[in-house]
């Protein structure tokens, strides 16, 4: 007989709790899974922001208690851009593949209006790149390397008087993609009556301007209080320092002044102690966690909606993604289509252009000829008019010399008679 979909439920949300008669075995799924991410490796990735200078690759060092390379960085850098750099550590028999991701130029401009987007482009980027290989069809996630950033430890200068505007935009940007944890760098250089009210104020200040930080989680009992007592101590003063002082009858990291030294690992000299205790020790998995649940998973799901993937109902036919691969390349077709006839009709709309700058030259040059033509015949009319006056000239000329030529002929005839007359009268 058909089953009703009430009844289909109602098996459905039964539940039976059997009692095992005996060992069974599968209480050693821990220790399996245990096993397994051990043999696998752990990744994990940290964003380091702050101005240059500000003690960033140094309290690295320390944090890890090793000495990772480090490339000074220029003041004078024009543009910001990040740089990170891997490396594979091992403690005991657990292998960590850990990179540091540094802002190099961050503040270091004049004009510090999209400081920002270097870094929500580069966080951007990691999480595309995931996103690629979750979609190939043959995924290889076991072996990928992933490089989405864990945590951002944000460095705030230890100004003593408030947030900057470039901090606060910073950071209002970043909560949403990544877990945000604001530090107190160089915690040394100021007094403790004053870091107390700077922490204050800073708190004050992202509260204010709905800046939501990273909160360490409190549903696990077994870290419930100190991560209850941790998140009252945020945000973290921390100092930083690779360099031995000799402190009473051992040697510990600390910053060597002329009125005394500043201990690194001394809870009541900063707060390194509980940063690293947070950090690594306690909720390492958890931020790995939440980067992949809440960060990723809201970077994937506005990726997917933009490709035009959606969610189907119960009621509704099953999700096609052929369906989606069809309706996304009839929309596309449409857009090039779309394209194609802008730009036919923009190329039609430069051919008249150009035809009718073509016509107005030749219209103009067509003038010019015209005006160039009754010049000319000007010219030639003057020069013809010239040229009959100039052969009137010559003509009045050549009868004036045929007269004097005949006038003086006479006048030479004339003499001669007269000479011959006059030498005929002598003889005589």
């Amino acid at each position: 007989a058909a089953v009703s979909d009430t009844e289909r439920v109602s098996v459905t949300e039964e539940k039976r709790t059997l009692t095992l008669c005996g060992h069974v075995g599968f209480d050693s799924l821990p220790d399996q899974l245990v096993s397994k991410s051990v043999s696998q490796g752990f990744c994990f990735n940290i964003l380091c922001v702050g101005e240059t200078g500000i003690g960033k690759s140094t309290l690295m060092n320390t944090l890890f208690n090793t000495t990772f390379e480090n490339e000074e960085a220029s003041h004078h850098q024009n543009t910001v851009y990040l740089r990170p750099r891997t490396y594979n550590l091992q403690e005991s028999n657990v292998d960590l593949k850990l990179t540091i991701v540094d802002t190099v130029g961050f503040g270091d401009q004049i004009n510090k209006e999209e400081s920002y987007k270097p870094i929500l482009d580069y966080i951007d980027n990691q999480f595309e790149n995931f996103l690629q290989e979750e979609l190939k069809i043959k995924r290889s996630l076991h072996n990928y390397h992933d490089t989405r950033i864990h945590i951002c430890l944000y460095f705030i200068s230890p100004t003593g008087h408030s947030l900057r505007s470039l901090d606060l935009v910073t950071m209002k940007k970043l909560d949403s993609k990544v877990n945000l944890i604001p530090l107190i760098a160089k915690a040394d250089t100021i007094s403790k009556c004053e870091l107390h009210k700077f922490k204050i104020k800073v708190m004050s200040e992202l509260v204010s301007n709905g800046v939501q930080i990273y909160q360490f989680p409190t549903d696990d009992e077994a870290v419930t209080e100190i991560n209850s007592t941790m998140n009252a101590h945020l945000p973290f003063a921390v100092v930083g320092s690779s360099e031995e002082v000799k402190v009473g009858n051992k040697m510990v990291r600390a910053r060597q002044f002329p009125w005394g030294v500043v201990q690194v690992e001394n809870e009541s000299h900063c707060d390194f102690v509980k940063l690293r205790e947070m950090l690594l020790r306690v909720n390492m998995e958890d931020l790995r966690e939440q980067t992949h649940a809440r960060h990723y998973e809201l970077y994937r799901r506005c990726k997917l909606e933009e490709m035009g993937f959606k969610d189907s109902n119960t009621d509704a036919q099953p999700f096609s993604l052929q369906d989606v691969y069809v309706a996304k390349r009839r929309e596309f077709v449409a857009e090039l289509q779309r394209s194609e006839e802008d730009m036919r009709q923009m190329f039609v709309n430069k051919v008249k252009e150009t035809e009718a700058e073509l016509k107005e030259r030749e219209r103009e040059l067509h003038e010019r000829f015209e005006q160039l033509k009754r010049l000319h015949q000007e010219e030639k009319r003057s020069l013809e008019q010239k040229r009959r006056e100039l052969e009137e000239e010559m003509n009045s000329f050549s009868r004036r010399k045929v007269a004097a030529e005949a006038l003086q002929a006479c006048t030479l005839q004339s003499s001669i008679t007269h000479t011959i007359k006059k030498e005929k009268d002598k003889r005589k």
